[in-house]
């Protein structure tokens, strides 16, 4: 007679117990055994058995599940399963994660270091595991299929609504009621927004504040009080919501037109950029998306450049803004100055956080964090088994991606939606400049060693997005390599892995709609070059997303600062504009009520946020993996430290990037 301890944990979510019973077997290399158990898992508890086996199973391979339900089949979401044999044997470890339901039979490979020769395919693995693994993929293919949701644009999900998508993908419970709450809640803060001011006047700036109340961050409060000022301006290109756009001027741009009289203009122009002073940030990508038309009433889009230079202060201040009318039929472009009437120079900064705001929610946020995050997602369910090393590196980093990102083309993007009802850049605009920044998409812009060298950013002591993300590229690059080369020995061993090149050719030819001619690889011909590709994996689904995310809620509360639409075309004659010209510009108080809501929304923490590297599922249970793991967390923790350091003496501190802060994955 053998023992096993057989441990049964059930996730802690809403609804993850069940009332149905739950028959297990054990599979060994020398045979099989049903236990007499019926279990019915209770929400958030760990369960133990103790049974007696005639004959010792040998290595343990299977934990099997069969869920039986009579009338009412209720999904049981079983986190993992533990086996410990004989005193002297290693505990054997059957990680699951994911909800048990219908009336089929549940396989759960083993996944700790006594099978390491079943984790990739193709070397030498055990006949029962790589039959296992076709299975679970043939499977997994069916499940999760890709879609189009526009031509030109990132395959999907195949899912019309969040209630299409497989179950392991959706929100658990508490998360689907914040979600839907907060929505309600944003709604009621509307309509109280909007009954405040119907008797109100809606004239100049500090009629805003009759609306900036409710839910706002400290810093939203800073905005408030400073978005008029030159170096508050420059400073966000360095570390706002969008640091991605700013570039370091290497000749002056074709674009810039400088009429004659503007000759010191120029020759200031000349000196920044003989110093290495001269920044730019250029918004052609704007330049004739058609402007949306809201309840009747045309909005209006522009593609300004901004020409900046860096004092010996750090300070990024403004030298001037180009401002193309959105006629092509208009005079030539307008430029304006610091020196010109203040409110000229105001609606001119206002313009282009206005072009800002499209860029940073549909180029940089929607496109290259959620989209290519949902790619990574798809390809990763699509062709890596449950026993591949690189699905258990990954999958904590999928967590909710496939249904926010649903959610949000069915809600925010889509027909009607938020962007149609609010932004100036909705109606149609928004899908063509998604077509546009796709076409922009190069494997190095969403490798910030390669992005912030281009840009010219690396040696900035005021750029703290870009001293950060450096930062956290390097520890998760050190944490991806530990894992890759205890699976991977050498090169040959990455090329020879089918199911990894399968995945890397899912990526580029299908997901990104054939990207290799921007640099994304089809195939790893080196342990370097697969390391590279999971860092850029990893710190778009975490890092690159807090950076992006996390700026909504404190730059675009002040709806003045970062106007989500824009009612007049921009003007012409700087000398005619007036308070009137300003405030009939910006948002009206419906639109300026709704973006304040969906930026709270979206960009608060989030209740049952999980911070990178802190995950808490089991997929690595050998003793190297979770060394590996400890480190990065302790490399986390060390990072974390030391920009609470730096922030402590700054006037604005930079916190989106400080690791408790990183979301795990990609869930609002």
């Amino acid at each position: 007679m053998v023992l096993y301890r057989i441990s049964v944990v059930t996730g802690a979510w809403l609804f993850s117990g069940s009332l149905n019973r739950v028959g297990l077997w054990l599979v060994g290399a020398h045979g099989e055994a049903k236990l007499e158990l019926q279990l019915r898992p209770a929400r958030g508890k760990e369960e133990e058995f103790v049974f007696d086996v005639p004959e010792d199973l040998g290595p343990l391979q299977f934990v099997k599940l069969h869920k039986q339900h009579t009338v009412v089949d209720d999904a049981w979401f079983c986190d993992l399963i533990t086996v410990q044999g004989t005193e002297t044997s290693a505990e054997a470890v059957f990680p699951c994660y994911r909800w048990v339901q219908g009336g089929g039979v549940l396989s759960l490979p083993e996944g700790t270091g006594e099978q390491a020769a079943a984790r990739l395919a193709g070397d030498n693995t055990l006949d029962v595991f790589q039959k296992h693994r076709e299975k679970e993929l043939k499977e997994r293919r069916q499940i999760y299929r890709w879609a189009t949701w526009k031509e030109g644009l990132p395959q999907t999900i195949d899912a019309d609504c969040k209630d299409d998508l497989p179950p392991n993908m959706r929100f658990h419970e508490e998360k689907r009621l914040d979600f839907e709450w907060t929505l309600k809640a944003g709604a009621l803060e509307m309509v109280l927004k909007r009954v405040y001011t119907l008797l109100s006047s809606w004239k100049c700036l500090e009629d805003f504040d009759q609306i900036f109340w409710g839910q706002k961050s400290a810093l939203a409060e800073k905005v408030h009080q400073r978005w008029q000022d030159d170096e508050f301006f420059g400073y966000q290109f360095l570390n706002g919501a969008n640091p991605m756009l700013l570039r370091q001027s290497t000749s002056l741009p074709s674009r810039l037109v400088l009429p004659s009289g503007m000759e010191e203009l120029q020759a200031q122009l000349k000196k920044e950029l003989q110093n290495g002073s001269l920044f730019e940030a250029d918004f052609i990508l704007l330049d004739g998306i058609p402007a949306n038309v809201i309840q009747g009433e045309q909005q209006y889009v522009a593609a300004p450049l901004v020409m900046l230079k860096l004092d010996p202060n750090g300070k990024l201040l403004p030298m001037v803004i180009q401002i193309q009318p959105p006629n092509p039929s208009s005079p030539a472009p307008t430029l304006f100055l610091p020196s010109d009437p203040p409110l000229a120079w105001l609606l001119a900064k206002m313009w282009v956080r206005s072009s800002d705001f499209q860029l940073q929610e549909l180029q940089f946020h929607l496109l290259n964090t959620h989209l290519v995050a949902e790619v990574i997602a798809v390809a990763t369910m699509r062709c890596l088994p449950g026993l591949h090393p690189i699905f258990k590196l990954l999958v904590p980093h999928i967590r909710y991606t496939m249904e926010i990102n649903t959610r949000g083309r069915t809600q925010l993007i889509s027909d009607g939606g938020i962007f149609d009802q609010a932004v100036s850049t909705g109606g149609g605009g928004h899908v063509q400049l998604l077509s546009r920044a796709m076409a922009q998409l190069t494997y190095c812009s969403l490798c910030p060693p390669d992005d912030l060298a281009d840009r010219g950013l690396l040696q900035l002591p005021s750029a703290l997005y870009a001293q950060d993300a450096l930062r956290l590229w390097e520890v998760t690059a050190r944490y991806v390599e530990g894992i890759i080369h205890l699976f991977y020995q050498r090169d040959d061993t990455v090329r020879r892995d089918p199911e990894l090149q399968a995945w890397c050719h899912e990526i580029t030819e299908v997901g990104l709609c054939q990207a290799q001619d921007r640099g994304f690889p089809v195939s790893f011909q080196s342990r370097a070059q697969l390391c590279h590709f999971l860092t850029m994996c990893v710190f778009t689904c975490t890092a690159q997303h807090a950076a992006i995310n996390q700026g909504q809620l404190d730059w675009y509360g002040w709806v003045p600062n970062a106007p989500c639409t824009m009612r007049m075309p921009p003007p012409i004659n700087k000398e005619d504009v007036t308070m009137a010209t300003v405030m009939g510009s910006l948002p009206d108080i419906q639109k300026s009520s709704l973006q304040m809501t969906i930026t709270w929304h979206l960009g608060r923490r989030q209740p049952d946020m999980i911070p990178l590297g802190h995950h808490k599922e089991k997929y690595f249970s050998d003793p190297k993996a979770k060394a590996v793991l400890s480190q990065f967390q302790t490399d986390l923790e060390n990072l974390e430290n030391e920009i609470t350091a730096r922030n402590e003496q700054l006037d604005l501190p930079y916190e989106y990037l400080k690791p408790s802060r990183v979301e795990n994955s990609i869930t609002i």
